[in-house]
């Protein structure tokens, strides 16, 4: 069964079954999966790390959602199958939402397969590296620093800022971070304005053998 579920809940499977063991924060969509009665984890939507996430498809911020997490434990049904489910019931209850976009880690050997299964749109890979920061030796986003430097005067970087009030060895980092785009359109007109951005989708993988 899927269903939505608490944030304690989504935060419940996040921490225990996602390699980030972090869930994000802000206006989050989350949904439980249960086989038998027994909760096996959660998938969740949220508007994801950038404000102008819709902005290459032509669309404001409230139409356009992110699947920042999918946690769970061993299961039974393809992921695929819970997916679409949870996507049903985000599109019910959202009725102005047009796209879902989701992205496949490289660095954690992901090529997103359970998108593919799913008849996700593939449009090619994120830049290969993020800037970090790292503020009293803890890696933030450059979102974070941004929020952390609201208050700098004009001419003022958020770097600057941070290093002056905060930090003053604030620095800044490249993290490789290879991302697979997919997009889920949901409406036809959606889709149809997006099929020219299709690409084939990129291969599996492949581990190397232990010796």
């Amino acid at each position: 069964m899927v269903a939505p579920c608490t944030r304690a809940a989504a935060d419940h499977a996040v921490t225990r079954w996602h390699y980030s063991a972090k869930t994000p924060r802000g206006k989050l969509a989350c949904f439980g999966v249960w086989e038998h009665g027994v909760f096996v984890g959660s998938i969740v939507y949220g508007r994801g790390a950038s404000n102008h996430l819709g902005r290459p498809y032509g669309l404001e911020q409230l139409q356009v959602a992110e699947l920042v997490r999918v946690a769970l434990t061993d299961h039974a049904a393809p992921v695929t199958q819970m997916i679409a489910a949870t996507l049903r019931q985000l599109r019910a209850s959202s009725p102005g939402l047009r796209l879902v976009v989701s992205f496949a880690d490289t660095t954690q050997g992901h090529h997103g397969g359970i998108y593919q299964a799913g008849n996700w749109l593939y449009t090619g890979t994120t830049p290969p590296d993020t800037l970090s920061y790292i503020v009293h030796g803890r890696e933030i986003h450059g979102r974070t620093l941004r929020h952390l430097a609201v208050a700098r005067g004009p001419g003022e970087t958020a770097e600057a800022f941070v290093r002056r009030t905060i930090d003053p060895h604030v620095r800044s980092i490249k993290t490789p971070t290879l991302k697979h785009r997919y997009l889920y359109p949901l409406d036809r007109a959606m889709r149809r304005q997006l099929r020219d951005r299709a690409r084939p989708y990129p291969p599996r993988l492949e581990v190397p053998p232990r010796a």
